[in-house]
């Protein structure tokens, strides 16, 4: 009888210990795309994920074009926020989830410049999985949205973008990822599905479209969390 009352003594303690356990804490970066799926990501994952992502005051939504505060802006940007990050201790997310690509793409029309070369895109987020590894961060990658040249480049006038870019930067992560066994999270074939019709702008989604992202994601997060978390 006693033996019995110890074994349920202690399946009690384990059960308590388990119930107040925090949920793993997931911090996003990533372009306008991910600011504006946010707040439909932070409701899915809810009771599964502590959600937080680089935020500001409302900066950065009055012009999506311009990388600033919660928008990640291009690879360079995301390493040199990384480099001020992660020396903070209390920074400590279990999961990172980032995306950068579609300011790297960004070509000046007068002269074809692109703003982060093939070169620095791929030594770049070799640098920020180096960053993230030695604070044992985990990372999950997240495709980069398409590019349609003709929608895009009829209606931005600062600069191009073109979809060959695009594949050739999803191309590099890929490799970067597949190299370090990295998740991916492939929004752009998702989105691509969804069909050219959801497009509001020169790049960015309606709402319905925006509920889908979030949805896929929150749906790739909870099925894969068990192994995204035993990842060092």
């Amino acid at each position: 009888m006693k033996k019995t009352t110890g074994i349920v003594g202690l399946l009690a303690i384990w059960l308590l210990i388990n119930a107040v356990q925090p949920l793993p804490k997931l911090y996003v970066i990533g372009d306008s795309i991910s600011m504006r799926y946010g707040p439909f990501l932070e409701k899915y994952v809810q009771g599964v994920w502590q959600y937080d992502r680089k935020s500001d005051d409302g900066q950065a939504a009055k012009n999506l074009d311009v990388p600033v505060g919660a928008n990640g802006g291009d690879s360079r940007m995301v390493l040199e926020y990384l480099k001020l990050k992660t020396p903070d201790k209390t920074f400590q997310p279990d999961v990172l989830l980032l995306n950068c690509g579609l300011h790297d793409i960004k070509r000046l029309p007068e002269t074809n410049v692109i703003q982060v070369d093939s070169a620095s895109y791929r030594k770049n987020l070799e640098a920020i999985y180096q960053l993230l590894k030695k604070r044992n961060i985990r990372l999950v990658w997240m495709r980069t949205t398409s590019v349609e040249d003709e929608r895009h480049n009829t209606r931005s006038k600062a600069f191009k973008r073109y979809a060959r870019d695009l594949d050739d930067y999803n191309r590099i992560a890929d490799e970067v990822m597949q190299k370090h066994a990295v998740p991916v999270i492939d929004l752009y074939t998702f989105t691509r599905s969804l069909g050219s019709e959801h497009f509001v702008d020169h790049v960015h989604y309606d709402d319905s479209a925006m509920q889908l992202q979030a949805a896929y994601i929150a749906g790739y997060l909870q099925a894969n969390r068990s192994l995204i978390l035993k990842r060092k």
